[in-house]
């Protein structure tokens, strides 16, 4: 089992919702910067949203007002809660640890929208 371990992806149509979880120990998540990427077929993998250890929140244009990054330091868990999806949406979403020079990848979840 790797450090971060992503679940909550799945196959849901447009306009529908979907959460994302990601759980790490508590050595890797308290000091890290926590984000989430997302790879589609063909394309490289993006930022998605990320947040500090401190809360301060940051999405990329294609998400924001749409996704909301959380995390929970009681239980060393990162949130994703994914709203009014769409087919673009679709990818692989990778969970990200990132404290000054390490930095930590979790193996992945798929989120499928359909048309």
């Amino acid at each position: 089992q790797g450090e971060l371990v992503e679940s909550g992806g799945g196959l849901v149509q447009a306009g529908e919702s979907l959460s994302l979880s990601c759980t790490a120990s508590e050595r890797i998540f308290r000091p890290s910067t926590m984000g989430w990427f997302r790879q589609a077929p063909g394309k490289k993998r993006e930022l998605v949203a990320t947040i500090t250890s401190d809360g301060i929140r940051s999405y990329s244009d294609s998400v924001q007002g749409r996704f909301t990054i959380s995390r929970d330091n009681t239980k060393n868990t990162l949130i994703l809660q994914m709203h009014s999806l769409k087919p673009e949406d679709t990818a692989v979403y990778y969970c990200n640890a990132r404290e000054h020079f390490l930095v930590y990848w979790g193996q992945g979840t798929q989120v499928t929208v359909s048309s």
